[in-house]
């Protein structure tokens, strides 16, 4: 793809920053999303609210230089804990907002994309990062959080086996602990540098890692990739 235009969600910090970087030192042009606008590259809306991936998607359209978007990189993501004692209200006020963000955001930007590319003709990709916790599973106050990926996973095999012979390619990448903001409040709430020795290597990965695997599912992945789900957890979860 000549400059191709790509959306990144979730794209104000962590891994998300780090994609738009390592996307737009390739030549990419980069629409990135955050819940709130920062520069002039990002849409703003928060992901929370049931119209916001139709904005995204329409505004990202608009902004695209020839209309079209070619690449859709689905990283934004809500990690909260939902502690089980909650009352009963509050814990599916909690399981409902992560799911929304974290799987149904995702699959509605998922499927305008596949529409696009089904209805120009002309193929496109979609990368999921999702998390070793929609394999592994995650700590007792995270069921949402695992339950979201694992669904992410899923949908990510479905559109890759459904429209591959369309020319539309999906790839997941799935992380497991990351040196962001978000991994570093569970990591202190879960002892810090004791849970380090559940990783085999020995430390957490870097978000210029995971934003390198994401780079080359987005840019260089070949076809016959597609529906791969590319692990990056330090060996502390193997397949």
């Amino acid at each position: 793809m000549t400059q191709p235009t790509i959306l990144v969600t979730g794209s104000s910090r962590g891994i998300g920053a780090a994609i738009v970087q390592a996307l737009k030192a390739r030549g990419a042009h980069v629409i990135g999303h955050a819940s709130k606008a920062y520069d002039a590259d990002t849409i703003g809306a928060d992901l929370a609210d049931p119209t916001a991936p139709s904005a995204i998607w329409q505004q990202a359209l608009a902004r695209s230089p020839n209309g079209q978007i070619d690449v859709l990189v689905n990283n934004a993501g809500l990690f909260a804990a939902n502690p089980i004692d909650l009352s009963d209200i509050e814990w599916l006020d909690n399981w409902e907002d992560t799911l929304r963000i974290n799987l149904t955001a995702a699959a509605e930007l998922s499927r305008y994309a596949v529409r696009h590319w089904l209805e120009g003709a002309r193929g496109g990709r979609v990368v999921h990062v999702a998390s070793r916790a929609g394999y592994r599973g995650d700590s007792p106050d995270h069921w949402h959080y695992a339950a979201a990926k694992g669904g992410m996973i899923a949908m990510h095999k479905t559109i890759a086996r459904q429209y591959a012979n369309k020319g539309v390619m999906s790839y997941a990448v799935c992380p497991g602990f990351t040196d962001t903001a978000m991994a570093g409040d569970y990591l202190a709430s879960r002892g810090g540098p004791g849970l380090l020795a559940d990783i085999p290597l020995g430390r957490v990965a870097t978000p210029d890692e995971i934003a390198r695997i994401v780079e080359f599912c987005a840019l260089d992945a070949p076809e016959s990739m597609t529906g791969t789900v590319i692990d990056a957890n330090g060996a502390s979860y193997v397949r």
